[in-house]
């Protein structure tokens, strides 16, 4: 079974940048698309953005032109380059592969805050 590793997540201001990697074990990275979702204390887990195989993106509505999701095959990483960070981007984010079953990381967490 696949592992996802995320990392990159910390405390930033308002209007600030973090990049979250994600690195998966084994050679199956290639094959699948994958996504990064985000909870918040109380709140559901929802989607941040997916990525295709090739490399067709996606994003919600509420992070579109702020966050830019991309991936490196060769590296078997995935990563989320989000900037203009608010304070209601603040969750813990966790990348996500959608084989079946899906499998996810352990998370990491984004506080937006001054």
């Amino acid at each position: 079974q696949v592992q996802l590793v995320e990392s990159g997540g910390g405390l930033v201001q308002p209007g600030g940048s973090l990049r979250l990697s994600c690195a998966a074990s084994g050679s199956i990275f290639r094959f699948y698309a994958m996504g990064w979702y985000r909870q918040a204390p109380g709140k559901q887990r929802d989607v941040v953005a997916t990525i295709t195989n090739n490399g067709i993106t996606n994003y919600a509505d509420s992070v579109k032109g702020r966050f830019s999701i991309s991936r490196d095959n060769a590296k078997s990483t995935m990563y989320l380059q989000m900037n203009s960070l608010k304070p209601e981007d603040t969750a813990v984010y966790y990348c996500t592969l959608f084989t079946t079953p899906q499998s996810w990381g352990q998370g990491t967490q984004v506080t937006v805050s001054s």
